[in-house]
């Protein structure tokens, strides 16, 4: 097991006095755990040197693993903060690139003032740090260099899989659609359109509230949605949320839908409009689901989602031809 204490550069403050100690359960591949262990943890281990001591351990390994279980038992941390980065002092558990900087600070400050305390009662961890253990007898760990895909190649893999599904289909939609774009669809076509809108604009939504409150977004057991909404990409020039921006499109295509199934021009112009929007949302999807995998180096699975929905909406509106027949007047039998 890859355990070991956090040095991050350690050694400006003296060695006497009380002493914070923290574990830290993370893993090699989680982008807010390298978020923590880089930008977090290194000024306070600068600022405290030998008086805070973290003991770092890899949930990727197995008895890493089977520690981290003890902590979740031992803690009763429920499941919906269940994942690393997880950094337990004394009592308190904190979970997630946002409430370590928020609370660990102040947890350091308030351990220091009480005399300091022990490593925090996760039964096994006191077998694997002895009382003799010196800071220079250890060693920081190291963030592995990765790609951006490989930081979680199962979700990564997913996005690229729905990414050349979307370039495949625009390419063969944009080769073989022909207008005219008013031609009749079968009902249950008819009536996908607005409910993929509706579905579509529920996603956004939710997205939408994530980006403007800030809020951890429920990622389930694929991907990392909190670290695609938290990047630079989740707002368009740096202004507009991204969830917003869906909400428009889908919204758009909705009244579309509705004023296509009225009388005059305008129906006209809305049903060719239909098919126009979703080709324009699939390739704004295409590049928001190619950031994902190869910029970002994580995946929203909300965002893989709406990015579906648009792409079947694209299927859906777009222009179907059948081939024509050649008709011709038939013979009579017998006839000379």
């Amino acid at each position: 097991m890859t355990i070991m204490l956090a040095l991050f550069g350690a050694g400006t403050a003296s060695a006497a006095g009380p002493t914070a100690h923290a574990v830290l359960f993370f893993s090699p591949t989680c982008p807010h755990c390298h978020t923590v262990m880089a930008q977090v943890l290194p000024p306070l281990q600068a600022r405290y040197g030998d008086q805070l001591q973290i003991l770092t351990i890899d949930v990727t390994q197995p008895d890493g693993q089977a520690l981290y279980q003890t902590a979740i038992t031992t803690f009763a941390i429920t499941e919906d903060r269940l994942g690393v980065p997880t950094l337990v002092i004394g009592k308190d558990v904190m979970v997630g690139s946002e409430e370590i900087p928020a609370r660990f600070p102040a947890l350091i400050v308030a351990t220091l003032s009480a005399g300091g305390n022990d490593w925090p009662a996760i039964p096994g961890l006191d077998a694997r740090v002895g009382p003799d253990t010196t800071q220079a007898e250890l060693v920081s760990p190291a963030a592995p260099e990765l790609s951006p895909f490989q930081r979680d190649p199962l979700a990564n893999g997913v996005a690229l899989v729905l990414l050349l599904l979307m370039v495949g289909s625009v390419l063969l939609i944009a080769v073989t659609a022909r207008p005219p774009f008013t031609l009749p669809r079968p009902p249950w076509q008819e009536w996908a359109i607005p409910a993929l809108s509706v579905a579509g604009m529920a996603v956004a939504l939710y997205l939408a509230f994530v980006e403007m409150s800030g809020s951890q977004a429920v990622c389930g057991p694929v991907g990392d949605c909190n670290t695609v909404q938290q990047s630079d990409y989740a707002r368009l020039f740096g202004v507009l949320p991204i969830g917003v921006l869906g909400v428009v499109g889908y919204v758009a295509i909705l009244a579309a839908w509705a004023l296509r199934r009225t009388d005059g021009s305008t129906a006209d112009l809305a049903a060719k409009a239909i098919p126009a929007m979703a080709f324009l949302g699939t390739l704004f999807s295409i590049y928001l689901t190619y950031l994902e995998p190869f910029v970002i180096g994580a995946t929203c699975m909300w965002c893989l989602t709406s990015a579906a929905l648009m792409l079947a909406l694209l299927w859906i509106t777009a222009p179907k031809h059948m081939p024509e027949v050649q008709r011709g007047k038939g013979r009579r039998a017998g006839a000379h």
